[in-house]
């Protein structure tokens, strides 16, 4: 994967969710439900492209083998459940939260909403979690010299900020810091990853006049 490509995965979705989360309203109510059911909206299109950091850094990591695939193949599969759990939160706190508050007004239906989205969205979180630590360890396994320093940091901001997801949504300020962390971690990790070296094979001189043809008397 090239660094382009890579930081385009890895940043953008981050840092829109991060603007985003800067507009979140801080609660539910009939005067924030327009602009709390319309940001979900854009979210629902956001929110699933988050799982581009993880796969972007193990892209870039290029585990060899039969296991580099496993593993590839696992980061994808915890990215689509993140994607399909957290979207239901985002659908039914979000957009059916702020829709019925419009129409229906606060009441205790509130409560049980946000309870069974809550409850699928966790196990989105975790998902996201666990391919974050996966991407982690490939990104540093790959990493060559210095630029392990890089992956290390990088891995660090990412574990920290997929593991403060579990509770902070998008809401200001701890869920932007949450993003903005995921954004910067999953980058360095992928740039870190891009500059690993790969062996080429050299061939050795050949001695003079070994191609000339062979002459018989």
């Amino acid at each position: 994967m090239r660094p382009t490509t890579a930081v385009l995965a890895t940043a953008l979705p981050a840092l829109a969710l991060a603007v985003l989360g800067s507009y979140h309203p801080p609660v539910l109510t009939p005067e924030s439900a327009p602009w709390w059911r319309d940001l979900h909206v854009i979210g629902l299109v956001l929110f699933p492209l988050l799982a581009l950091g993880p796969w972007a850094v193990v892209r870039a990591a290029k585990p060899a083998g039969v296991a580099g695939k496993v593993l590839e193949g696992l980061v994808i599969v915890l990215g689509l459940v993140y994607a399909v759990f957290y979207g239901a939160l985002d659908a039914l706190a979000g957009i059916g939260g702020g829709h019925e508050t419009m129409r229906v007004g606060p009441g205790p239906w509130v409560a049980a909403l946000f309870e069974i989205a809550d409850a699928l969205g966790i196990n989105g979180s975790y998902a996201y979690l666990a391919a974050t630590v996966l991407a982690a360890v490939l990104a540093l396994v790959a990493a060559p010299g210095l630029w392990r320093l890089l992956a290390g940091v990088g891995a660090l901001f990412a574990v920290v900020g997929a593991w403060s997801f579990l509770t902070s949504h998008i809401y200001w300020p701890y869920g932007v810091a949450t993003m903005v962390m995921l954004g910067i971690g999953h980058t360095a990790m992928a740039l870190a990853a891009t500059r690993r070296t790969s062996p080429t094979a050299r061939r050795a001189p050949a001695a003079p006049g070994a191609d000339a043809p062979v002459t018989r008397a």
